[in-house]
């Protein structure tokens, strides 16, 4: 609880932490949006292909337009402003930067920074869970090996599913399940960035259809950014998925206990000590009471049978039985809370989350029939979702993670509901994300996996 004063004491010695910020998409705009308001925080540089466009988003985060208009990184330094650049090298390169935030949300280009800041001695705070699916565990591995700090960022779930992970084991407790929410119908696999709108406009007003990319948005709809995020947890936790995947069980807020336990215990998992993501409707379209869409949460186990007593005593959300129990985060407030994982890695050298082990994975699943000859459009597109998968059954069965399913070609016929394996796309085995998760499955192998 003494970040705040950590941070209050670089800025006395006039030491802000110094970072540079990758992307300036909505999850960096809202960092920015508050960055700029934290004592003992100095941005930089903010780096984003479209330089213009992120001057805009910084206007847009209320920054006077002063503050981001240094001329140079000496210049930025000097009078504590912000270069905005469309080098993101720069930034990595600069010795004065300590910590990199990437949140491009490509896997390619959060492997290839991530791996660069490494090697300039950067912490990296991955935003980019996508990236973190792919080859997270091997990156992690690399950072620590080099002394600098690698870790997923605070504000989004995965972060925080993490901490109340971490929360129930040092308090004792056996965890039975971690997740959160979302909303989820069995035929959203199969939306695309077209007929994603016929979803949407069931329950947000989005009076602006320019203002959301459809084909991003859409990864949350379809449920790969539930694959990809619940892989994060597994492999920052020892937690497992389940051997077919999410299964995205109805559930309020009060019923976590009761839905998200095993099924020999009047529950809907296939084990303990799993992820799972509730759902905010019901099978038949309704909207369930209470959810938990934009939360996350932790089960876990009175061992006892006093801590049982307690857990009735202290409204600790009990099932039915009083055997286990849940805490609940209702919402997350993604990038507006990122400081926390800079200023961790910074003052602290400890990431909020980082993957130890290959437990998970998200792998290529057809969302129709696909023919020979198609190119794949990867994350939130046409052709594919991404599922979460056992790490020993991707290995074994050579299935092509999701995150290197865009721009490659189809070999062969694939059926709708299929996974899809390396040997069914051309790829490009000197892409430096495929180098990398190649490398990563050689040095994290099957039996590395459980």
């Amino acid at each position: 609880m003494n970040l705040h004063a950590k941070l209050l004491e670089r800025e006395a010695a006039g030491k802000p932490v110094t970072v540079g910020v990758i992307g300036a998409g909505k999850f960096g705009t809202m960092y920015l949006s508050q960055a700029r308001l934290t004592a003992g925080t100095h941005i930089v540089g903010v780096a984003d292909l479209n330089a213009d466009r992120a001057r805009g988003q910084l206007k847009t985060a209320g920054w006077p337009e002063t503050l981001y208009a240094a001329a140079s990184l000496d210049d930025a330094h000097a009078r504590r402003a912000t270069l905005v650049t469309p080098d993101a090298e720069s930034l990595i390169a600069d010795p004065r930067i300590e910590v990199i935030v990437e949140a491009t949300g490509v896997p390619g280009a959060g492997i290839a920074h991530c791996l660069k800041a490494i090697e300039h001695g950067k912490h990296i705070v991955m935003v980019n869970v996508e990236a973190d699916a792919v080859a997270g565990p091997l990156l992690a591995r690399k950072a620590k090996a080099a002394g600098v700090v690698y870790s997923l960022a605070w504000g989004d779930q995965p972060a925080l599913i993490c901490e109340q992970v971490d929360w129930a084991r040092a308090a004792g407790f056996k965890v039975i399940a971690a997740g959160k929410g979302t909303r989820y119908e069995p035929h959203y696999h199969r939306s695309n960035p077209d007929n994603v709108w016929d979803i949407l406009d069931r329950y947000l007003n989005i009076t602006d259809r320019n203002s959301i990319n459809p084909k991003m948005f859409n990864s949350f709809v379809d449920g790969t950014k539930s694959g990809i995020e619940m892989t994060a947890v597994c492999n920052a936790t020892g937690l497992r998925p389940q051997p077919d995947g999410l299964h995205f069980p109805p559930a309020t807020r009060f019923e976590l206990a009761d839905i998200c336990k095993p099924k020999a215990e009047g529950g809907t998992l296939e084990g303990e000590g799993v992820t799972e993501v509730t759902s905010s409707v019901y099978r038949d379209g309704t909207d369930v009471p209470h959810h938990l869409a934009l939360g996350t949460y932790v089960v876990f186990e009175g061992e006892t049978d006093y801590a049982r007593r307690c857990f009735k005593e202290y409204a600790m959300l009990p099932d039915k039985s009083g055997k286990y129990a849940a805490l609940y985060r209702p919402i997350h407030m993604i990038g507006l809370e990122l400081g926390i994982s800079v200023a961790s890695c910074a003052l602290r050298h400890e990431p909020t989350g980082a993957p130890v082990a290959f437990r998970s994975d998200v792998v290529a699943t057809a969302k129709k029939a696909l023919k020979a000859g198609e190119m794949l459009d990867g994350e939130g597109g046409f052709c594919v979702w991404g599922k979460q998968t056992p790490a020993d059954v991707s290995l074994d069965g050579g299935l092509l993670p999701l995150g290197l399913a865009h721009d490659v070609k189809l070999k062969r016929d694939i059926a709708e509901g299929e996974a899809l394996r390396w040997s069914d796309v051309d790829y490009d085995a000197s892409d430096i994300a495929v180098k990398v998760r190649r490398e990563m499955e050689a040095a994290f192998g099957r039996q590395n996996v459980s």
